[in-house]
């Protein structure tokens, strides 16, 4: 007669679990060691991608700056000025003052809306799950306008606009939380819901507000802030993004089991001994505070949080702890490239960014679909 079958057991070889949920064998050690050579081979390709993206895109623009002379505009700036300077005082400025901040905030921005995408997806269990899910950018993107077309927290000064999206995402994440926690519980359909709901609400308000503003100018201001764009980038701005980026990350990296056990089910994770209601909460409040922090410094931004997690997934597969660096890089280096699009399709005009990530991220998305499993 056959012995019994523990539940940790069933766990262990069931047939879509991570190799890496505490649960080896010798085939399995040797496949998570192929799969942390070819997760390092990616993510050093991915760093150096991105290190070599960096003074490319700072050159690139309505006015158009060599390598060499950004390298060398950075090095003076950082080290001090060099004996001979090839540059021109209108480079200089339009290098350190408004390039280089715009793209590290690109870098910052595009990292923690994949990062918030994986996460979405791993909470939700759901393949179309981004930050807009979570009705989060619409609650910004409401206050934002509140404050551009009626002055609404002009009392804080200068910072009224960010201010008022970054609180408007808080309340935002908030009302997605207590109407999907119901009974104590709150599960990924909940949760999908609540936010859908959430955000069709403020969306429709954020329509209200302008068709309620007899300031057209201001009206277009709100619609191209809504549809995303990096232009109010500061130093400040990218540092305080980026450290909200990475904290996130860091805290994501460190459940990143644990999302391995809830993205295959709430039953899995609860045999591994893992409450899916505090997981879920705990990672709702972060993910709400970083995507409130992205969508303050840069608008709304589309289809970036949607597509990477899936590119970043056919390179290095599903475990989260391999995902989300992957992912974060992926994301860095799309939407700064996705910006020279936006400042060039059009120059001297600058196209919002959402509408860039939008036409670069449709055909993308068309082209996973046609790759998904016919079965799923």
């Amino acid at each position: 007669m056959r012995e019994p079958v523990s539940a940790a057991e069933d766990v262990r070889h069931h047939p879509d679990l991570p190799p890496d949920l505490g649960f080896t064998t010798e085939e399995d050690d040797l496949d998570h060691d192929r799969r942390r050579r070819h997760t390092w081979l990616w993510m050093g390709g991915l760093f150096a991608a991105l290190l070599v993206s960096l003074p490319l895109t700072v050159g690139l623009g309505p006015v158009s700056i060599a390598p060499g002379s950004v390298a060398g505009i950075v090095g003076s700036h950082l080290f001090g000025s060099p004996q001979v300077i090839t540059w021109t005082p209108a480079e200089d400025s339009i290098v350190w003052l408004l390039r280089v901040p715009r793209v590290l905030l690109g870098v910052a921005v595009g990292a923690g809306l994949a990062v918030a995408g994986v996460g979405l997806q791993a909470l939700t269990r759901n393949l179309l799950a981004e930050p807009y899910l979570l009705g989060v950018t619409s609650g910004a993107s409401t206050l934002a306008a509140a404050s551009i077309l009626f002055g609404f927290g002009a009392g804080v000064g200068s910072g009224s606009l960010v201010v008022s999206a970054f609180v408007g995402a808080l309340l935002a994440g908030v009302a997605v939380f207590l109407l999907a926690r119901v009974g104590g519980q709150m599960t990924s359909t909940r949760l999908v819901l609540a936010g859908v709901s959430v955000g069709y609400v403020l969306q429709a308000l954020t329509s209200f507000l302008i068709f309620a503003s007899d300031n057209p100018d201001a009206g277009r201001s709100v619609l191209f802030w809504i549809l995303g764009s990096l232009t109010q980038a500061t130093g400040s701005s990218a540092l305080s993004t980026g450290v909200v980026v990475l904290a996130a990350l860091i805290l994501l990296l460190l459940v990143a089991r644990s999302l391995d056990a809830l993205a295959i089910g709430d039953t899995t994770a609860q045999t591994l001994g893992i409450s899916p209601t505090r997981l879920r909460a705990g990672c709702m409040v972060v993910i709400a505070l970083c995507v409130g922090a992205l969508v303050a410094a840069s608008g709304g931004i589309g289809f970036v949080g949607l597509i990477i997690p899936h590119v970043a997934r056919m390179c290095v597969g599903t475990a989260h702890r391999r995902l989300l660096p992957v992912a974060a890089m992926l994301g860095a280096i799309f939407l700064t490239w996705a910006d020279v699009l936006a400042r060039l399709a059009m120059a001297p005009q600058e196209l919002p960014l959402g509408i860039v990530t939008a036409l670069a991220g449709a055909p993308l998305l068309f082209l996973l679909v046609r790759r998904l499993d016919p079965t799923r």
